[in-house]
């Protein structure tokens, strides 16, 4: 939602904001790593109990994740591997960042806390799952209320602003509902197409 809303406008921003990264070309899959070592950091400092921390580090390698799409397009230099090996990583990283806190919560001693950043992780993923094998066979799959920038975002609020029990909720819910959404689509979808063959 966040992307197809302000997908354009971000894009120009970053060209205005970050005129040097656009003057020589640089390794898009360079800037995907980097990110998702950055967003690494990240998950060791929400299972340090830094949240603060880990919430403006994980705003940084999120920063990352939006330009190696920015770059690649601007130099023509965008390939199938360039966009699975971003996909790909995206998954690490929104898995390690939430097994941050699983770890912090078990260490802290809250099993409820456990099972609910357990529950947020499984269904953040199934989301994105569900879209990767819808678009096996549906070539434009985009539906459902809450992708991964509006997950990031919460996340990060949530650890910023010492709410993080609130921003996992959340994160839960509207992933479930979202993943929900998405199989309700593709099961018309995909009846459509095979009536139609």
């Amino acid at each position: 939602m966040i992307k197809a809303k302000l997908g354009d406008r971000l894009e120009a921003w970053l060209l205005r904001g970050l005129p040097f990264l656009f003057r020589r070309q640089v390794d898009p899959n360079l800037l995907t790593v980097t990110g998702v070592v950055v967003s690494l950091v990240a998950a060791g400092c929400f299972a340090a109990g830094a949240f603060l921390a880990g919430g403006i580090v994980m705003l940084a390698g999120g920063a990352f994740d939006l330009l190696d799409g920015v770059v690649a397009r601007f130099h023509g230099i965008s390939t199938r591997f360039g966009a699975f090996l971003d996909s790909t990583l995206d998954r690490v990283v929104d898995m390690a960042l939430l097994l941050g806190l699983v770890a912090f919560y078990a260490r802290s001693g809250e099993p409820n806390h456990v099972v609910l950043a357990a529950y947020a992780m499984a269904a953040s993923v199934l989301v994105s799952y569900a879209q990767a094998r819808a678009e096996l066979v549906i070539p434009s799959f985009k539906v459902g209320l809450f992708e991964r920038g509006e997950r990031i975002v919460i996340l990060a609020l949530g650890a910023m602003t010492g709410w993080m029990i609130v921003a996992l909720w959340v994160i839960a819910l509207g992933s479930t509902v979202t993943a929900l959404q998405r199989f309700a689509a593709a099961y018309r979808e995909m009846s459509l197409i095979e009536e139609q063959n």
